[in-house]
């Protein structure tokens, strides 16, 4: 079984928010594969199992906050019995341009909260999907605000196309693998 986790705030408050893009691409997985969001709660998680031709998937959305996303990770990780091949971290990343993503393995939290929360649970061996969110445009802007900020009317009107990208680039490392999908994805916006 493969566990794609989506990081983000639980909450309606949040669910625009550029912080939440791993929850929104869980949502638009779950539609994907499922056409429904019934998610469950178990492990201070939403989960939706589903599957993509022979392979099993555990969708997570953590209810812990971004910042303790380490805790049902683990718990989820340890009920279901997997290995850290299995897992797949998606998260927003503010050094990356808007529409732009990027598979990585085994690298440090860079600053992010949910990651470094995560690695204190797991370490680091495992994959992540960061989906580029932009820098604020205004230097003097706090970077936390902004990330915690909605996506901007125009930014709205790109996000399916960005969401259907990031859906085939999971789907890609899910039945084809890690280096498959990293060097068919790892280059700029679709």
């Amino acid at each position: 079984m493969k566990m794609i986790v989506g990081l983000g705030n639980p909450g309606p408050k949040y669910q625009l928010n550029r912080h939440n893009i791993g929850f929104i691409l869980v949502d638009a997985l779950a539609m994907r594969l499922e056409g429904r969001l019934d998610f469950r709660s178990e492990h201070k998680a939403l989960t939706l199992k589903t599957s993509l031709q022979q392979e099993r998937i555990l969708l997570v959305k953590p209810q812990t906050f971004m910042n303790l996303s380490g805790q049902s990770v683990q718990d989820l990780f340890q009920y279901y019995d997997l290995s850290l091949d299995d897992l797949l971290v998606v998260q927003d990343d503010c050094d990356l341009p808007f529409q732009a993503l990027r598979f990585q393995r085994s690298r440090g939290h860079g600053g992010h909260n949910g990651i470094r929360n995560i690695h204190q649970y797991l370490g680091p061996d495992y994959a992540r999907l960061k989906l580029g969110v932009s820098r604020p445009s205004h230097p003097g802007q706090d970077v936390a605000d902004y990330l915690l900020s909605d996506f901007s009317k125009d930014e709205q009107k790109s996000l399916d196309d960005f969401l259907l990208y990031s859906c085939e680039a999971v789907e890609t490392l899910i039945l084809q693998g890690y280096d498959r999908a990293s060097n068919q994805f790892n280059r700029g916006a679709p």
